[in-house]
């Protein structure tokens, strides 16, 4: 049997490696409830190094649910070092960059880069700048399905396209029978589950349908899902809770949703083997992605049709959202501290033990400059 249940929570440790001299950004995401490690040997960062600065009172946040496990980690320490509380509401990147667009919260959490409309509103906020995205985190999104007898499963963009689009509803299809001419597939009705909240993670899974499937994909990616049938569950803890209690289930998450309880897809791609959602294997494909933001914007444009071999197309990464000038100055200087934390070398060695893989030294240390520069 493969690695995805006995042994994915080892291959989720020893997949985060780093791609030196690419933007290999990769993790393994977690979602809002995902596996959380080793319980609190994220404390192991010496919070007498953490550099408070002087931040002091709260910071309220909100958005992705991927990184919530790095994010509860990440401000459990800075609490015990600064005394400072940070508020994360794992509620998804739509609403968390609807909150920071708003105005209540001192950043967001976005498993997708801002578009355009969205930096040109931010300077309602940031007065006299703009938002800015920063990269910290980034993984596979899996495709988790309840096939009993079905351990092994090989799909493709279109297959996925069609099933989504809920033109392929039984699992005995025959473009389903043809990419997996071994396994013995039953009759059962698909159940297909994508998000009910809009969702870095939806947007993510979109684009790759669209860019590897633009003839069975209709719609254009976007946070809140728009394909007809199917059924919805709020964020990727109920997607993989509906996938473990429902035969004939599918749907898409961050890959430590899976656990050992759910089996995962892999995609049939241009290389010549289907490939495995695991971290080592999102940090192939992530390694082409392209550094598309200007100035001190860090966006990234990812690549969903990656050829080489063992490279997993369905990858997101997650970016902390915050003005580059204008900031409110009573939260400015725990911002920086925080968001100085996070990014630095205490912050990010906290993230492979929970599932995830460090922001490359090469983009980091922009990343750095960036945030001291905030104001």
């Amino acid at each position: 049997m493969k690695l995805q249940r006995k042994n994915r929570l080892r291959a989720l440790c020893i997949g985060a490696v780093a791609v030196s001299g690419a933007l290999a950004l990769t993790a393994c995401g977690s979602d809002d409830t995902g596996g959380t490690g080793g319980g609190d040997s994220s404390a192991a960062a010496d919070s007498g190094n953490i550099k408070c600065e002087d931040a002091k009172g709260q910071l309220r946040a909100s958005g992705s649910s991927a990184q919530k496990n790095a994010i509860d980690a990440w401000r459990k320490n800075f609490a015990a070092a600064c005394q400072v509380q940070i508020n994360y509401n794992p509620k998804g990147s739509g609403a968390g960059v609807t909150d920071f667009l708003q105005g209540s919260t001192a950043f967001a959490g976005s498993d997708s880069a801002l578009k355009d409309d969205e930096i040109k509103e931010s300077s309602k906020v940031c007065k006299g700048s703009q938002a800015i995205d920063l990269p910290m985190v980034g993984g596979p999104i899996a495709v988790g399905y309840n096939v009993p007898g079905v351990d092994d499963l090989v799909l493709d963009a279109q297959t996925l396209a069609d099933i989504f689009n809920d033109k392929i509803k039984t699992w005995d299809d025959e473009a389903i029978k043809k990419l997996n001419p071994k396994a013995d597939l039953p009759g059962t009705k698909i159940q297909a589950f994508h998000r009910s909240d809009e969702s870095g993670t939806t947007d993510n899974f979109t684009k790759y349908l669209k860019a590897a499937a633009p003839g069975n994909w209709p719609y254009e990616p976007a946070k809140a899902w728009a394909a007809k049938g199917g059924q919805a569950a709020s964020g990727s803890s109920g997607l993989a809770q509906n996938v473990k209690e429902t035969e004939g289930a599918i749907s898409y998450f961050e890959l430590s949703y899976a656990g050992e309880s759910v089996d995962t897809v892999d995609l049939k791609t241009e290389a010549a083997e289907p490939v495995e959602a695991t971290v080592d294997n999102a940090t192939k494909a992530i390694a082409e992605a392209k550094r598309v933001g200007t100035g001190k914007d860090y966006s990234l444009e990812l690549n969903y049709k990656p050829a080489a071999e063992g490279a997993y197309p369905i990858t997101l990464v997650t970016y902390e959202i915050a003005c580059e000038k204008g900031n409110k100055a009573e939260t400015l200087p725990a911002t920086k501290a925080f968001l100085g934390y996070i990014a630095g070398d205490e912050g990010q060695g906290v993230l492979k033990e929970k599932g995830y893989a460090p922001i490359p030294a090469e983009i980091n240390t922009k990343v750095r400059e960036v945030i001291n520069g905030l104001s």
